[in-house]
C-alpha cells in the first residue's frame, strides 16, 4: 500500500480527495493537514510514502511547505495540487522540490496515476508545464520577464501582499525578520517597476497570481 498525505485548507477537497485515493485499492490516506505547518508535523510523524500538497493553505503556502520538505526529506515524493493552471506555479513547484503538478480541475482522472508515478521516482506534469520548462532553460541566456526574475521567496511575499497581509503577518509566516519583509517589498516594486502595493495587487490579478 502506497500511504499518502493529503494537504489542503477545505475539508470537502481533502474528502474528495481521500475517496479518489482510497478508490485505488493500492493506496490509503494515513494523514490528513489543513495548513502548511501541520502537514509538515504530520509528515514528521506519520512518514508517507506521498505528500499531495495544495499551494494555496492559510499559514505555509505549498511552495514555502514543499521547498523545507524537499529539504529534510529530499526522497519524499511531493505532488503539487492546486486550482492554477499558469505555468509560474508550475515552474515554481518544480523548483522548489515537487516532483508532480496536477490542478485540482484534473484530480479525478489524473490523481492516481500521479501519485503512482511520483511514487517510483518519476516526474508527472502537463504536456504544457514540458513546454514552459523547456522555454525556460531555453532562456536562461536571455532576458528573463519581470515576474520570471523573481525569486521564489520575491513570489511568495508579493502573493501575500497583493493579498492585503501585513509586513508584520508576512514576516511571522516565514520567520523573518519585518525589515527583511520591507527589502523584499522593495525589490518587488523596482523589479516590477510598481509604486505601491495598490498596484502590486493589481500586478497579481492581471498575472493570476490570486484570485481577483
Amino acid at each position: 500500500m502506497i500511504k499518502v498525505l493529503l494537504a489542503d485548507d477545505h475539508s470537502i477537497v481533502r474528502a474528495g480527495l481521500r475517496r479518489i485515493v482510497e478508490e485505488s485499492k493500492e493506496m490509503e490516506v494515513v494523514a490528513e493537514a489543513s495548513g502548511g505547518r501541520e502537514a509538515i508535523r504530520q509528515i514528521h510523524e506519520k512518514r508517507p510514502d506521498v505528500a499531495v500538497i495544495d499551494i494555496s493553505m492559510p499559514d505555509l503556502d505549498g511552495l514555502e511547505v514543499t521547498s523545507q520538505l524537499h529539504s529534510h526529506y529530499p526522497k519524499l515524493p511531493i505532488l503539487i495540487l492546486t486550482m492554477h493552471e499558469e505555468e509560474q506555479y508550475m515552474l515554481r513547484a518544480i523548483e522548489a522540490g515537487a516532483m508532480g503538478y496536477i490542478t485540482k480541475k484534473s484530480a479525478p482522472e489524473q490523481l492516481v496515476k500521479a501519485i503512482h508515478k511520483v511514487y517510483k521516482g518519476l516526474r508527472y506534469i502537463t504536456e504544457e508545464a514540458a513546454e514552459a520548462l523547456a522555454l525556460r532553460v531555453a532562456k536562461k541566456s536571455q532576458r528573463l520577464s519581470p515576474l520570471e526574475s523573481l525569486s521564489l521567496r520575491e513570489l511568495q511575499v508579493l502573493r501575500r501582499l497583493a493579498l492585503g497581509h501585513t509586513n508584520h503577518e508576512i514576516a511571522e509566516v516565514y520567520c523573518i525578520s519585518v525589515k527583511t519583509v520591507d527589502t523584499y517589498r522593495y525589490r518587488l516594486l523596482k523589479k516590477l517597476n510598481l509604486r505601491n502595493n495598490a498596484e502590486l495587487s493589481r500586478f497579481a490579478i492581471q498575472n493570476k497570481l490570486i484570485e481577483p
